[in-house]
C-alpha cells in the first residue's frame, strides 16, 4: 500500500472532528491560490452523505472498476 493510501486508510478512520481539524490544517498548509473554496464545500458536504449512509460509499477500485467496464 502506499504511504498516501495508509494516510488516507487511518485519516478516515478518525472521529469526525479529529478528521475535519486535520482537513483544516491541511488546507491551511496550501498556498492561497491553490484552494477553491467551492471544492472544499463539495468534499465536505460529501463527507457528510458518507457519514450518514456509509451503504452509499465505493472504493477508489470500484469507481475506476465501473467506468473500466463501460470502456468495453
Amino acid at each position: 500500500m502506499s504511504v498516501i493510501a495508509e494516510i488516507e486508510k487511518q485519516a478516515l478512520s478518525l472521529p469526525e472532528q479529529d478528521r475535519a481539524r486535520l482537513a483544516d490544517r491541511l488546507i491551511a498548509s496550501l498556498p492561497e491560490d491553490f484552494v477553491d473554496e467551492d471544492d472544499i464545500r463539495e468534499a465536505l458536504r460529501r463527507d457528510r452523505e458518507m457519514d450518514e449512509d456509509p451503504s452509499k460509499v465505493i472504493s477508489h477500485e470500484e469507481f475506476f472498476a465501473f467506468f473500466e467496464d463501460r470502456r468495453k
